[in-house]
């Protein structure tokens, strides 16, 4: 690889967008390509990025291609379609990065694809949402060889506060579906225990003060607590996004009680609407 790393990056939402911006701001040269072109031209317009018309016109030119996407359709798309990674990347010497949050199953087949095209495949999947993308805080979970993943420390550490290789391919997926089914759980519960003590009289806004300087108060209760004395819920992680990942993690072998509950709250809440809220908008429909 030369001493400019050259990046392709498909995914430019909440996450992908400031994510681009500090791979920018740490030097590597970045072409991006969004299936909604609306998004790549706005990001050229304050940030030195170049355009790529397919994610197939990304592989000649790249050393690595990111792919930050919303779901597991989406992401086999962009690899098995038409104009896709696959379609021109035999022989090209590139590694493929996913920082989506995806089923492990998802992930090996397109590892398995993308070895029988010589190509290296981590799955990166990141634990933060909008706020520590953009301040580049992002805990990244991987999956796959050790050699790719080495190469790709010095990208992982412009975009997060630490990267951990756990395993295969797949393993990262795992780990961010641990970490999910339990920040829904945490959501919940919050949820739960604000409308019990709204109920008997206390105020959301007395009792979360008193969660968040207590043994049960973390870095979530406190993140969330405007959203719920202001009745805010413009999405940093939004429901249905949640709710996708409790799917992914039900397929995959999930069966406890709360987290199935869980899934069926969330489910519930994207049916009344709720979907494009942020996650803590459970409260509403709970409410």
């Amino acid at each position: 690889m030369g001493t400019t790393i050259k990046i392709g990056w498909i995914g430019l939402g909440n996450m992908g967008n400031p994510m681009v911006k500090n791979l920018v701001k740490a030097g590597f040269d970045l072409t991006v390509f969004n299936r909604n072109p609306e998004k790549s031209i706005v990001l050229k317009e304050s940030t030195a990025v170049k355009i790529a018309s397919s994610a197939a016109a990304l592989v000649a030119g790249s050393d690595f291609i990111f792919t930050m996407l919303s779901d597991d359709a989406a992401l086999k798309e962009v690899y098995f379609g038409p104009a896709g990674i696959l379609s021109s990347a035999e022989d090209k010497n590139f590694i493929a990065v996913d920082m989506s949050t995806v089923s492990p199953e998802t992930t090996k087949i397109i590892a398995g694809a993308c070895k029988e095209n010589g190509v290296d495949y981590l799955d990166a999947p990141v634990s933060g949402s909008v706020k520590p993308a953009e301040d580049a805080q992002l805990i990244i979970m991987v999956g796959g060889e050790e050699k790719a993943y080495q190469k790709a420390v010095p990208l992982f550490s412009a975009l997060g506060k630490s990267s951990t290789l756990l395993g295969p391919n797949g393993s990262g997926n795992t780990a961010k579906l641990a970490i999910n089914l339990f920040l829904g759980i945490t959501a919940q519960g919050l949820a739960e225990a604000v409308l019990f003590a709204g109920k008997n009289g206390i105020a959301a806004e007395q009792l979360l003060p008193l969660i968040n300087a207590g043994a049960v108060g973390s870095a979530l209760t406190k993140l969330k607590t405007d959203n719920i004395v202001n009745d805010n819920f413009k999405a940093a992680f939004a429901l249905k996004l949640l709710a996708k990942d409790i799917r992914l993690a039900t397929a995959n072998g999930m069966n406890t009680p709360i987290g199935k509950t869980l899934g069926s709250t969330l489910e519930a809440a994207v049916e009344e609407g709720l979907g494009e809220e942020d996650m803590i908008a459970v409260i509403k429909y709970l409410k």
